[in-house]
């Protein structure tokens, strides 16, 4: 993959990325309310879950028109994630940078790796838990998956913490043990970093 370089020409780009359950997305709200940082809508073949609005959380789209995305180029980052794909549109992120705008994209760590190889400036941040067990307990008590399904995750989540961990792209690790303070420590990433 290019370097994307004229992408950061004025705004500002933060990676937020974290394992299934570990609160990522409660801190991301946060900090886009209190910074009026602009957040990036992913795509995801994944059907809403309920709450959900098309545009908001997410852009929900067809399998085959989230391949069309993947030839044309138009995705800065995918990943096939427990059977769906989810990715970042380019098109948004370019103009909120063009636009001078710091803009937060919340993705996984995979996702993460894959911009940070074509946006090595971006910023990183990891969101991690307070321990192994607590994680656990988290994705069991979200209440919507099976208990098979929970410790895939919770597998799945303990390989991703290392590979963000090892790969020395995140340079910033928030362990979420008090929201607050979690929230608190990335707003000050998110408004001191260039």
């Amino acid at each position: 993959m290019q370097a994307v370089d004229s992408l950061t020409k004025t705004g500002k780009l933060v990676v937020i990325s974290g394992p299934s359950g570990v609160g990522k997305s409660t801190i991301s709200r946060q900090v886009l309310l209190r910074t009026g940082a602009v957040f990036s809508v992913s795509a995801t073949t994944r059907a809403p879950r309920p709450g959900e609005v098309h545009g908001r959380e997410y852009l929900f789209v067809s399998r085959q028109d989230f391949e069309n995305m993947i030839v044309r180029g138009e995705l800065l980052e995918w990943a096939d994630v427990y059977g769906d794909y989810y990715g970042t549109p380019l098109a948004g992120v370019r103009e909120a940078l063009d636009g001078g705008k710091t803009i937060i994209l919340e993705i996984d760590i995979q996702g993460g790796l894959q911009v940070h190889r074509r946006m090595p400036q971006a910023v990183f941040v990891l969101i991690a838990p307070p321990d192994e067990a607590e994680l656990k307990r988290r994705l069991a008590g979200r209440g919507t998956e099976t208990p098979d399904a929970v410790e895939r995750r919770f597998t799945q989540a303990r390989k991703e913490i290392r590979t963000a961990i090892d790969s020395g792209v995140y340079t910033h690790k928030v362990v979420n043990d008090d929201l607050e303070r979690a929230i608190g420590e990335v707003i000050e990433i998110v408004t001191r970093e260039p």
